[in-house]
């Protein structure tokens, strides 16, 4: 790496419109990814027209893409960084981006349990029960929902949530709002990020349309997720709310490089440490989230998968193959 690129010297100034204007096209596309999924759930005319296997393609494809992108766009982009001939030998000794991300697994674990400790107590305080899981609520071994899905084990993909009970109990709000807040941050991280490096990158054409995919892909990942929180009334605007927090963070990150672009270098010594210090972290959380909240939850603790038609079990582990497939091809080139 020349002294040029470890230096404190601006970033590309070329395609200066097309820059700002990839703020608007990538704001559209993101918030698209992120909130027709949450829109078409609570939108009658949509759910009455958008068939029901689509929402669940949108699901399960959107798994795969967040796993994915622990791994392929945040975990070896932050050994990369933090391994940069640009830094000093110490950050050599050691493989620091590793040891990162595995600090942020155990400490966003250990945020759970005693958010969900103090949830309990909250709730056994105010005469409620206890919190019931996390984001989704489909794990097949917690009492009464057990009951709850085994009326539908056997029916078709069509006719069938695939382990999504309906459920709008206060008790169980509180794990939903909490798993989704913690992979929301790990995703917003990482959008932040994408968007300087979009804002000032000399390769900026092919890295822009590969943006465009990304955001869509990972934006539908969310929303799904958000989609299928079910929430007492008083929660309902969150899934919104979260949507459209997504949608805005890569274009802020575009805003904020133009804004600094020249004087901030990606490749410096400075924009090395912060980079890669949060993308390690960032694929701390999307790797908890998407092996234990998406993955473990959805099929291995999820009652309709085990027990529930072989048809559903494939197709579900197809399109989440699909998205993780689909999200690492983009990482040739982002």
């Amino acid at each position: 790496m020349s002294a040029n690129d470890c230096g404190s010297g601006g970033g590309a100034q070329t395609y200066t419109g097309l820059r700002i204007a990839s703020i608007f096209i990538i704001l559209g596309t993101s918030m698209f990814g992120a909130l027709f999924p949450v829109v078409a759930r609570r939108v009658p005319w949509l759910r009455v027209h958008i068939p029901s296997t689509m929402f669940l393609i949108a699901k399960y494809f959107g798994s795969g893409v967040i796993v994915a992108t622990a791994f392929i766009h945040l975990l070896d982009p932050a050994l990369q960084e933090l391994s940069s001939p640009c830094l000093s030998p110490a950050w050599q000794e050691y493989p620091y981006a590793l040891a990162i991300s595995l600090g942020s697994i155990f400490g966003i674990f250990v945020i759970e349990i005693f958010a969900f400790r103090w949830g309990t107590e909250v709730l056994r305080k105010a005469g409620v029960g206890a919190p019931q899981g996390h984001m989704h609520d489909i794990d097949g071994g917690r009492g009464q929902e057990i009951e709850k899905i085994q009326g539908d084990a056997e029916s078709g993909l069509e006719n069938s949530s695939l382990g999504i009970e309906e459920t709008d109990s206060q008790e169980s709000a509180i794990g939903r709002i909490l798993g989704v807040m913690i992979l929301e941050f790990g995703v917003l991280l990482h959008s932040v990020l994408i968007g300087l490096t979009l804002a000032v990158d000399p390769d900026f054409k092919i890295l822009f349309v590969v943006i465009i995919f990304h955001q869509m892909f990972e934006g539908l990942g969310v929303g799904s997720r958000l989609a299928y929180m079910e929430l007492p009334r008083k929660y309902a605007m969150v899934p919104i709310i979260g949507a459209c927090l997504y949608g805005i963070t890569t274009p802020i990150g575009i805003a904020a490089g133009l804004g600094v672009r020249t004087t901030y270098n990606p490749n410096s010594t400075t924009a090395s440490i912060v980079s890669g210090v949060m993308d390690a972290f960032s694929s701390g959380i999307l790797i908890y989230t998407g092996l234990v909240e998406l993955m473990a939850h959805e099929f291995v603790f999820n009652k309709k998968m085990i027990e529930g038609p072989t048809k559903n079990l494939v197709l579900a582990l197809g399109l989440m193959m699909l998205g993780v497939g689909l999200m690492a091809l983009l990482g040739k080139w982002a």
